[in-house]
């Protein structure tokens, strides 16, 4: 039970620090509380902890996803937050001291990722609330991503539409879907894009 306290506490905190990013600024938050730990541990199902090649997180808010990430066992150096609020920066940076995790822009991947930007990464996990942003930008960022993650490796964004945000035959990637979250308020699909290895 006193274990139990606790967390309750640290995930009523990051609950409460998150509704309030989102009342400052609903368009790059997306949801009113923070993703599940069922949902972060599908997202984060895609890394692989073996690879020489770091993980590409974005918009990772209040930590949960990586959390997630380093409970499948990939190194905190291996991993890369890049982060656009600078409160989350902040408290990211206290909870998480091995992860690099950078404040910028994740539409500006090429000034905003500084010294990684020439990297190769093995997977990017994103967490960004990409409905609220123009098809033109959704698209312009998957190829982006899918440029900077080793051939045949995913790109994995969530949505709480039926459809993947940056449809099928809008660019030159595959999209499947890699899992339907209902343990998720609201209840999440999951999307992997990929480019042929």
């Amino acid at each position: 039970m006193s274990t139990d306290r606790p967390r309750a506490r640290a995930r009523l905190r990051d609950d409460l620090r998150f509704f309030r990013r989102w009342l400052a600024d609903p368009k790059t938050t997306g949801s009113i509380v923070p993703t599940s730990w069922t949902m972060a541990q599908k997202m984060a199902s895609v890394a692989d902890p073996a690879s020489p090649h770091p993980v590409l997180e974005l918009g990772p808010g209040t930590g949960i996803v990586t959390r997630a990430i380093l409970a499948r066992g990939v190194a905190p150096a291996r991993i890369v937050s890049l982060e656009y609020a600078p409160n989350f920066v902040e408290r990211l940076r206290a909870d998480f001291p091995g992860v690099d995790v950078v404040q910028g822009d994740a539409f500006d991947l090429r000034n905003s990722l500084g010294r990684h930007a020439g990297s190769t990464f093995d997977c990017a996990i994103s967490s960004l609330p990409l409905l609220n942003f123009p098809m033109e930008k959704r698209i312009a960022l998957m190829e982006d991503l899918l440029d900077r993650v080793a051939p045949g490796r995913p790109v994995i964004q969530f949505t709480y539409g039926l459809a993947p945000s940056v449809p099928r035959g809008r660019g030159s990637y595959s999209v499947e879907r890699h899992a339907v979250v209902l343990r998720n308020v609201p209840p999440a699909h999951l999307w992997i894009y990929r480019r042929p290895a």
